[in-house]
């Protein structure tokens, strides 16, 4: 890999950012949980049609995707980068030039993808190119596996929050993402975001430029877990969010033999999820038309953009 050149870290000795609390000295090299060192590393900075509709637009979403992940989904859908083997390590100066340039290229917002273990870098990075006349909105999207106290650097940056909310159980939590404190931080952090962006708001075409939308991909033989998760966030935030309900599940080939990982998602699961939101009275939602559990619906990680062109 290139380095473009060494950023500062924002951290302590030991990284205690994500709930992982690993303790990591990711400033010297060593790797925390998410499977990074501290300098900021990206696998794709391009625009993006997949999004919701008020996110990407006719024009796209601006998606910059970074590399690692605190939590590990054992069917993560972007394996390639979640485990931070694929990317290019680049500055908090090249981060806000990206930003700038996915503007130029029309970009209706820029969308920080799985950006929380560079949350230091990327607020330095997000100031500068505000500075140099970033204008346009800033989404963030997470998997809510975030610390509140974190979230609070990024109070008045971020526009919009586009978090996932995974499981209400526990023990799902711990089998899928051995993460059991999993529903207990994605509360606390889709809280924070809610505080901070608590009224949805459009521009005159539709785009979303502040609010909160909550993500739930459905599980394949997860239905029940899906309904507890969209009465909790019904019955606590009402229309202060959207709720987007996802379909796109797309097994991997590691989780062939798994009796319910290693299938997609039926139409009759689906329909269960979405005439159950309806009858709960869920009106400013989204959900997806058509087959959507395809790869191809899984960007090329290819680190697009990432580079400046006379480094490629």
């Amino acid at each position: 890999m290139r380095q473009d050149c060494e950023s500062s870290s924002g951290y302590d000795s030991g990284c205690m950012l994500c709930p992982r609390a690993c303790g990591a000295d990711r400033t010297v090299g060593k790797r925390g949980r998410c499977g990074v060192d501290d300098r900021i590393k990206v696998a794709r900075a391009a625009l993006h049609m997949w999004e919701e509709p008020c996110i990407s637009g006719e024009e796209g979403s601006g998606a910059v995707f970074f590399s690692g992940c605190p939590l590990g989904c054992v069917y993560c859908q972007n394996r390639e980068i979640s485990r931070g083997e694929r990317g290019e390590t680049i500055s908090e100066e090249r981060l806000a030039e990206i930003f700038l340039e996915l503007q130029q290229q029309k970009a209706n917002n820029i969308n920080l993808v799985t950006a929380g273990h560079f949350l230091p870098q990327v607020r330095d990075a997000l100031l500068l190119a505000k500075r140099r006349g970033l204008r346009i909105p800033i989404v963030y999207n997470s998997s809510a596996y975030e610390k509140p106290e974190a979230l609070l650097q990024l109070e008045g940056l971020v526009d919009v929050y586009l978090p996932d909310f995974k499981y209400m159980s526990s023990a799902l939590a711990a089998s899928y993402s051995k993460a059991p404190d999993y529903p207990q931080v994605a509360t606390a952090a889709i809280r924070e975001m809610v505080r901070q962006r608590p009224e949805p708001q459009f521009d005159e075409r539709g785009m979303m430029v502040a609010g909160v939308i909550v993500r739930h991909l459905l599980l394949p033989g997860q239905v029940r877990e899906a309904k507890k998760i969209v009465q909790y966030l019904y019955e606590e935030y009402g229309n202060q969010i959207y709720i987007s309900l996802m379909n796109q599940y797309t097994p991997m080939a590691t989780l062939s033999d798994d009796p319910l990982l290693g299938r997609r998602v039926t139409k009759r699961e689906y329909e269960r999820l979405l005439s159950f939101a309806a009858e709960l009275g869920v009106e400013q939602g989204f959900y997806q038309e058509g087959e959507t559990a395809r790869e191809s619906f899984i960007p090329e990680f290819d680190c697009q953009g990432v580079l400046r062109k006379c480094e490629e």
